[in-house]
Order: structure tokens, then sequence, then C-alpha cells
């Protein structure tokens, strides 16, 4: 079965998705804290068991660094879970997003027959990079702090200008030197999508500022109403407890 985009497999997989972490909710709920920091913990080197298979797998490191926000959230989620460090675990929250588009925008592996290794080491570890920053907090592991939205939005908009020009970088030194994919094209790399858009979303925005880099620019803005919401309704919840 081939995993689509939009069709039933890729709906279906999407509710499979949110019915798994529901499920590991309540049932580590009724955990000790040192058993759902050891569950979490290992379900979190997922996302580097992916990026690992990737490098190797496919045979073009250049190509698959871990420089996608994804891959970049997958390598500070152990740590957040073991230390449940204030800053970086609240820097998930916004991270993890990346893992949600990825499962829906799934365009770059929606030809993967499903259950193939390609698949397991694309799906699985994107559904618990996407859940388990929201599981620390859910089941009271980190606790929610506004004053972090500082922090996370200054960390991401840093790593997201680094990358870029690391982007810069690359795609010079491929080109200066003539290094070639599978394809035989010259390797150029867009990490990030600080280059160009690689999804209808970012399309959008490329559309309405028509530049490398500072098209992501209305990102900004939705991170901003997604953190808001996000610490607003937690205050809220907070403020009616307390009544």
């Amino acid at each position: 079965m081939l995993w689509g985009t939009f069709g039933i497999i890729h709906i279906l997989s999407l509710v499979f998705a949110l019915l798994l972490n529901v499920a590991l909710y309540f049932v580590l709920k009724r955990c000790p804290q040192k058993i759902q920091i050891i569950v979490l913990g290992i379900l979190s080197f997922s996302g580097i068991a992916a990026i690992i298979y990737n490098l190797v797998a496919w045979d073009s490191p250049l190509e698959y660094l871990p420089l996608h926000l994804c891959s970049l959230n997958a390598l500070i989620l152990p740590f957040a879970v073991f230390t449940r460090n204030k800053v970086v675990a609240n820097l998930t929250l916004l991270w993890s997003l990346g893992a949600a588009v990825a499962l829906i925008l799934n365009h770059a592996v929606a030809s993967a027959e499903v259950l193939d290794p390609v698949f397991c080491f694309y799906f699985f570890p994107h559904v618990f990079e996407m859940s388990i920053p929201i599981l620390l907090f859910k089941l009271g592991l980190c606790k929610l702090d506004a004053k972090c939205i500082i922090s996370t939005v200054g960390i991401t908009g840093g790593v997201y200008t680094v990358i870029h020009f690391i982007n810069v970088a690359l795609n010079n030194y491929c080109i200066e030197n003539n290094i070639l994919d599978w394809a035989g094209n010259v390797i150029q790399v867009n990490y990030m999508y600080s280059i160009t858009p690689d999804n209808p979303v970012l399309v959008l925005f490329h559309n309405l500022i028509p530049h490398s880099f500072w098209y992501m620019l209305p990102a900004v803005l939705i991170a901003a109403v997604y953190l808001g919401a996000i610490y607003g309704i937690a205050a809220l919840v907070m403020k009616k407890k307390a009544n």
C-alpha cells in the first residue's frame, strides 16, 4: 500500500498517530515519574535513529544532514526529556510543529510503501517528535513558562539564519567542486527551506515575499500566534483552577 497524500491511507495514518499518542498519555499517566521519563527518553531517540538511517541509506550525507527543523528537534529531545531543562523543553513545543507539518504535508515520501523502512523511519520518528514535547507538559514533567517565548523565538531565528548561510556555503561548494547526486545533478541543499519553498504553505509565503530567506517572515507571526495560544490557554486553565 502506498502511503499517498490526503488519500485514505494517509488520513488513517494521521488518525493512528493521534490515537497512539492519546493511548501513550493514558498509559504513562498511571506510571511513576521515573518510568515516564525512561519511556519518553527511549522514544525520543527514534528521531536520531532516523537521522542515522538517512545518512547511511541514501549515501548522500550532504543532502541528509540533520539541519531541518524536525532533525534539530530530534537532536534536542533526549536532552529535554532527561534534564527537563525549562528553556529546551519550551523550545521543543515550537520545533515540534515541523514534525506535524512533515506528517501532514508528506509529499517527499508519499510514494513509500506503508511499513517499508523508508516509511517507518519517517512516520514513527515524526509522530514522537510531535508528541513528546506535549506529553512532557501534560504529564507534569516540565512546566510551561511564557517567559520562554523570547528564547524560543530568538533561538529559532538564530538557528534559521545560521542554516541559511550553511545552505549557501554548501551549494557554492557543490557547484565549485561539481558534487553530484545519484541522478547526476549538482547537489543543492535547502535545509529549513531558507532558499526556496517546498510545500503549498511556504509557496504562499514566497508569493507574499518573493525572496530567499526573508520569505519565511510570516512564519514568525504564525509562531507568535501558536505560542500565544498555548501559553494563553495554559494561563486561563491555571487561573480557573486557582479560583
